[in-house]
């Protein structure tokens, strides 16, 4: 029986061991497919390829679709799998709104250089705020960040930097020791988490108008965690409850998510001119 014990001891330690060297792994997929399957101009946008360049040297490979006589920019950054040529839905739901945007794929994701890590993403994000900025000459009361699952956890870091016209989180969590708690309860997930994006830290100090969007049916981020962002976030500031899974709620309310935020964007259009 001791001898059981002690097998058991030092196999949970073993797996102690390899979360905390290798919880990057556990967070990031970008092998899933690096392949671009795609451009906007398969769902009839017209675009441009972008290469961005972050301040510690990796290149990052992204699309800027304009809209002629744009209401704004929407920065939009995705979740951790896949690349930027498996978000073509939402660039139509942005152009078909009114809007010009951006959406880049993280170090080590699609085309770009690198490899991912916390860090890295914000370096990513701060690039791509730069590059409106500096190369589209826009303000940042002309931009939207928009953050799918992981990607709200990159914007909500970038919009308590340079605050934008308003921040759209879709199936995001609180926090990746929050979430890989639930996941793992069988591991001190708090003690060893390298990973952080506080996304419920953050979200406290942001003065940005907020749209959160959640599944209860969500197989990945519990809903809860969407209710607990939307009551930490300011005022102003709305709720849209999706249906479908993680992956396929923007699916299941297409139509809904573009009146909610053509109309949430609409009002504070609105609120900036007067």
């Amino acid at each position: 029986m001791l001898n059981i014990l002690v097998a058991a001891v030092i196999v949970y330690a073993v797996i102690l061991l390899l979360v905390f060297l290798f919880q990057a792994r556990l967070v990031y997929f970008p092998e899933v497919e690096r392949r671009l399957d795609a451009t906007p101009r398969a769902a009839g946008l017209e675009f441009e390829d972008v290469s961005l360049r972050t301040a510690d040297g990796e290149t990052l490979h992204g699309w800027w679709v304009p809209v002629s006589a744009a209401r704004g920019t929407v920065l939009f950054l995705h979740g951790n799998a896949g690349n930027i040529s498996h978000r073509l839905e939402y660039l139509t739901m942005f152009n078909r709104l009114g809007y010009a945007s951006l959406i880049i794929d993280y170090r080590g994701y699609g085309k770009s250089s690198g490899a991912p890590s916390e860090d890295g993403t914000y370096r990513d994000a701060e690039a791509a705020w730069q590059y409106l900025i500096e190369a589209r000459k826009l303000k940042p009361h002309d931009i939207v960040l928009f953050g799918e699952s992981l990607g709200g956890g990159v914007v909500t870091w970038l919009a308590l930097k340079h605050p934008p016209r308003a921040l759209v989180l879709a199936s995001t969590f609180t926090s990746v020791p929050d979430l890989g708690a639930q996941v793992y309860p069988w591991l001190p997930v708090r003690w060893f988490a390298r990973i952080g994006y506080n996304n419920l830290d953050h979200i406290r100090r942001i003065t940005a108008p907020v749209l959160i969007a959640h599944s209860r049916d969500d197989d990945i981020i519990p809903f809860s965690h969407g209710q607990a962002l939307f009551a930490a976030a300011n005022e102003p500031k709305q709720f849209l409850e999706l249906r479908g899974g993680h992956n396929d709620g923007f699916i299941f309310r297409r139509g809904e998510w573009v009146n909610t935020l053509g109309a949430f964007l609409a009002r504070h259009i609105k609120r900036e001119a007067q």
